[in-house]
Protein backbone atom coordinates (compact mmCIF):
# COMPACT_ATOMS: atom_id res chain seq x y z
CA UNK A 1 0.00 0.00 0.00
CA UNK A 2 1.17 3.67 -0.68
CA UNK A 3 -0.24 6.76 1.63
CA UNK A 4 0.32 9.82 0.08
CA UNK A 5 0.12 13.20 1.89
CA UNK A 6 -1.11 16.37 1.54
CA UNK A 7 1.49 18.86 3.97
CA UNK A 8 1.97 22.65 3.61
CA UNK A 9 5.45 22.56 4.93
CA UNK A 10 8.60 20.91 4.27
CA UNK A 11 10.06 17.09 4.29
CA UNK A 12 11.80 17.95 7.21
CA UNK A 13 8.55 19.31 8.96
CA UNK A 14 6.14 16.61 8.09
CA UNK A 15 8.75 14.21 9.39
CA UNK A 16 8.71 16.26 12.96
CA UNK A 17 4.64 16.28 12.56
CA UNK A 18 4.90 12.42 12.70
CA UNK A 19 7.28 12.14 15.21
CA UNK A 20 5.23 14.13 17.37
CA UNK A 21 1.84 12.15 16.67
CA UNK A 22 3.86 9.01 17.44
CA UNK A 23 5.11 7.24 20.39
CA UNK A 24 8.11 4.72 21.17
CA UNK A 25 6.73 1.26 21.48
CA UNK A 26 7.94 0.49 24.66
CA UNK A 27 6.32 -2.59 26.55
CA UNK A 28 3.08 -1.19 28.08
CA UNK A 29 4.06 -3.68 31.29
CA UNK A 30 7.15 -1.34 31.65
CA UNK A 31 5.55 1.78 31.57
CA UNK A 32 2.43 3.39 30.47
CA UNK A 33 3.93 6.08 28.41
CA UNK A 34 7.35 6.46 26.88
CA UNK A 35 9.21 9.30 28.65
CA UNK A 36 12.09 11.68 27.20
CA UNK A 37 14.72 9.14 28.68
CA UNK A 38 13.33 6.59 26.50
CA UNK A 39 14.37 8.41 23.29
CA UNK A 40 17.68 7.06 24.22
CA UNK A 41 17.88 4.18 25.80
CA UNK A 42 15.09 2.06 23.16
CA UNK A 43 17.41 2.87 20.35
CA UNK A 44 20.59 1.04 19.18
CA UNK A 45 24.51 3.20 19.17
CA UNK A 46 24.45 1.84 15.19
CA UNK A 47 20.84 2.94 13.80
CA UNK A 48 21.00 5.87 10.94
CA UNK A 49 18.03 4.94 8.32
CA UNK A 50 14.60 5.83 8.81
CA UNK A 51 11.90 3.73 8.34
CA UNK A 52 11.27 0.85 10.76
CA UNK A 53 8.35 0.88 12.75
CA UNK A 54 10.47 -0.64 15.76
CA UNK A 55 13.60 -0.44 16.83
CA UNK A 56 15.79 -3.75 16.79
CA UNK A 57 15.43 -4.73 20.18
CA UNK A 58 18.39 -7.22 20.34
CA UNK A 59 20.54 -4.74 19.10
CA UNK A 60 20.29 -2.89 22.36
CA UNK A 61 22.32 -4.61 24.47
CA UNK A 62 25.18 -3.36 22.65
CA UNK A 63 27.19 -0.43 23.86
CA UNK A 64 30.57 1.08 22.46
CA UNK A 65 32.65 -0.80 24.86
CA UNK A 66 30.93 -3.78 24.13
CA UNK A 67 32.00 -3.34 20.50
CA UNK A 68 35.35 -2.39 21.96
CA UNK A 69 35.72 -5.31 23.72
CA UNK A 70 34.62 -7.87 20.90
CA UNK A 71 37.31 -5.88 18.26
CA UNK A 72 39.99 -6.85 21.13
CA UNK A 73 38.64 -10.19 21.12
CA UNK A 74 39.00 -10.35 17.44
CA UNK A 75 34.93 -11.04 17.03
CA UNK A 76 33.93 -9.05 13.74
CA UNK A 77 31.06 -7.18 12.99
CA UNK A 78 29.29 -6.31 10.16
CA UNK A 79 26.24 -4.15 9.62
CA UNK A 80 22.70 -4.78 7.01
CA UNK A 81 19.84 -2.59 7.15
CA UNK A 82 16.26 -4.20 8.01
CA UNK A 83 13.17 -1.74 8.17
CA UNK A 84 11.21 -3.66 10.33
CA UNK A 85 7.50 -3.15 9.80
CA UNK A 86 4.41 -4.63 11.15
CA UNK A 87 5.01 -8.18 9.76
CA UNK A 88 6.25 -9.79 13.27
CA UNK A 89 3.90 -7.75 15.18
CA UNK A 90 0.42 -9.01 13.11
CA UNK A 91 -1.05 -12.31 14.99
CA UNK A 92 -1.31 -15.32 13.23
CA UNK A 93 -4.83 -16.73 13.37
CA UNK A 94 -4.53 -20.06 11.45
CA UNK A 95 -3.56 -23.26 12.68
CA UNK A 96 -1.62 -24.51 9.59
CA UNK A 97 1.15 -22.00 9.87
CA UNK A 98 1.95 -22.54 6.13
CA UNK A 99 -1.02 -20.33 5.17
CA UNK A 100 0.18 -17.48 7.19
CA UNK A 101 1.18 -14.38 5.15
CA UNK A 102 3.83 -12.10 6.35
CA UNK A 103 3.88 -8.76 5.48
CA UNK A 104 6.88 -7.76 3.17
CA UNK A 105 9.97 -5.58 4.66
CA UNK A 106 12.84 -4.03 3.14
CA UNK A 107 15.92 -5.32 3.73
CA UNK A 108 19.44 -4.11 2.15
CA UNK A 109 22.54 -6.00 2.51
CA UNK A 110 25.68 -4.01 1.80
CA UNK A 111 28.28 -6.55 -0.87
CA UNK A 112 31.35 -5.36 2.04
CA UNK A 113 28.51 -7.33 4.86
CA UNK A 114 27.72 -9.86 2.64
CA UNK A 115 31.90 -10.66 1.48
CA UNK A 116 32.66 -10.08 5.51
CA UNK A 117 29.89 -12.73 6.40
CA UNK A 118 30.85 -15.79 3.70
CA UNK A 119 34.50 -14.92 4.50
CA UNK A 120 33.69 -16.00 8.07
CA UNK A 121 32.05 -18.77 6.79
CA UNK A 122 34.38 -20.42 4.57
CA UNK A 123 36.85 -19.76 7.38
CA UNK A 124 34.56 -21.80 9.99
CA UNK A 125 33.64 -19.34 11.90
CA UNK A 126 30.35 -18.89 13.70
CA UNK A 127 28.05 -16.12 12.56
CA UNK A 128 26.23 -14.74 14.77
CA UNK A 129 22.97 -12.70 14.53
CA UNK A 130 21.64 -9.90 16.28
CA UNK A 131 17.91 -10.13 16.48
CA UNK A 132 14.83 -11.65 14.74
CA UNK A 133 14.97 -9.38 11.68
CA UNK A 134 18.69 -9.99 10.89
CA UNK A 135 18.06 -13.82 10.92
CA UNK A 136 15.20 -13.30 8.73
CA UNK A 137 16.85 -11.11 6.47
CA UNK A 138 20.38 -13.41 5.98
CA UNK A 139 18.24 -16.20 5.25
CA UNK A 140 15.97 -14.52 2.76
CA UNK A 141 18.51 -15.52 -0.48
CA UNK A 142 20.90 -18.00 0.69
CA UNK A 143 22.83 -19.34 -2.17
CA UNK A 144 22.88 -23.48 -2.67
CA UNK A 145 26.70 -23.09 -1.26
CA UNK A 146 24.99 -21.46 1.90
CA UNK A 147 26.67 -18.07 1.19
CA UNK A 148 24.53 -14.57 0.88
CA UNK A 149 24.51 -12.07 -1.93
CA UNK A 150 24.33 -8.31 -2.08
CA UNK A 151 21.19 -7.38 -1.43
CA UNK A 152 18.54 -4.43 -1.63
CA UNK A 153 15.42 -5.46 -2.05
CA UNK A 154 11.71 -6.67 0.08
CA UNK A 155 11.38 -9.99 2.52
CA UNK A 156 8.35 -11.88 3.57
CA UNK A 157 10.22 -14.73 4.59
CA UNK A 158 8.29 -16.90 7.59
CA UNK A 159 10.43 -18.74 9.69
CA UNK A 160 8.66 -21.82 12.03
CA UNK A 161 9.49 -25.00 13.00
CA UNK A 162 11.18 -27.36 11.71
CA UNK A 163 13.48 -25.42 9.60
CA UNK A 164 17.25 -25.58 8.92
CA UNK A 165 19.11 -22.54 9.27
CA UNK A 166 21.70 -21.49 6.43
CA UNK A 167 23.85 -18.69 7.39
CA UNK A 168 23.90 -18.33 11.50
CA UNK A 169 25.30 -20.26 13.76
CA UNK A 170 23.98 -18.38 16.98
CA UNK A 171 21.17 -15.96 17.41
CA UNK A 172 20.94 -13.10 20.46
CA UNK A 173 16.93 -12.40 20.70
CA UNK A 174 15.11 -10.76 23.22
CA UNK A 175 11.98 -12.41 24.82
CA UNK A 176 8.35 -12.09 22.61
CA UNK A 177 4.99 -12.62 22.91
CA UNK A 178 3.29 -15.90 23.09
CA UNK A 179 1.88 -17.08 19.50
CA UNK A 180 4.73 -14.25 17.90
CA UNK A 181 6.10 -14.95 14.74
CA UNK A 182 9.25 -13.72 16.09
CA UNK A 183 8.69 -16.39 19.14
CA UNK A 184 8.32 -19.31 16.12
CA UNK A 185 11.51 -18.31 14.77
CA UNK A 186 13.44 -18.51 17.96
CA UNK A 187 12.01 -21.99 18.59
CA UNK A 188 12.70 -22.95 15.33
CA UNK A 189 16.20 -21.45 15.76
CA UNK A 190 16.80 -23.25 19.31
CA UNK A 191 14.55 -26.04 19.06
CA UNK A 192 10.53 -25.52 20.71
CA UNK A 193 11.71 -27.27 24.18
CA UNK A 194 14.59 -25.70 24.62
CA UNK A 195 13.59 -21.85 24.07
CA UNK A 196 10.53 -23.23 26.14
CA UNK A 197 12.47 -24.09 28.92
CA UNK A 198 14.39 -20.59 28.80
CA UNK A 199 10.64 -18.96 28.89
CA UNK A 200 9.59 -21.08 32.24
CA UNK A 201 13.10 -19.96 33.85
CA UNK A 202 12.51 -16.34 32.53
CA UNK A 203 8.69 -16.37 34.22
CA UNK A 204 10.47 -18.30 37.19
CA UNK A 205 13.02 -15.50 37.67
CA UNK A 206 10.50 -12.74 37.42
CA UNK A 207 11.99 -11.21 33.68
CA UNK A 208 9.84 -8.46 33.22
CA UNK A 209 11.29 -6.34 30.51
CA UNK A 210 10.53 -8.10 27.49
CA UNK A 211 11.78 -6.43 24.72
CA UNK A 212 13.26 -3.65 26.43
CA UNK A 213 16.08 -5.50 28.25
CA UNK A 214 15.57 -9.23 28.72
CA UNK A 215 17.74 -11.27 26.19
CA UNK A 216 18.41 -14.80 25.23
CA UNK A 217 21.93 -16.08 23.70
CA UNK A 218 21.07 -19.51 21.71
CA UNK A 219 23.60 -21.26 20.83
Amino acid sequence: RTLRFLFDGTYEEFKDTLYHMGSLPIPKWVRAHAEEIDTERFQTIFAKNDGAVSSPAAGLHFSRILFKRMELADIDSTFITVYMGNAHFRAVDVEDLSKHKMDSEKVVIPAESADAVNRAKRAGHKVVAVGITVVRALETYVTTTSEIREFDGWTNKFIFPPYHYSIPDAMITNFHLPQSTMLMNAAAFGGFDNVMNAYQVALKEGYQFGTYGDAMLII
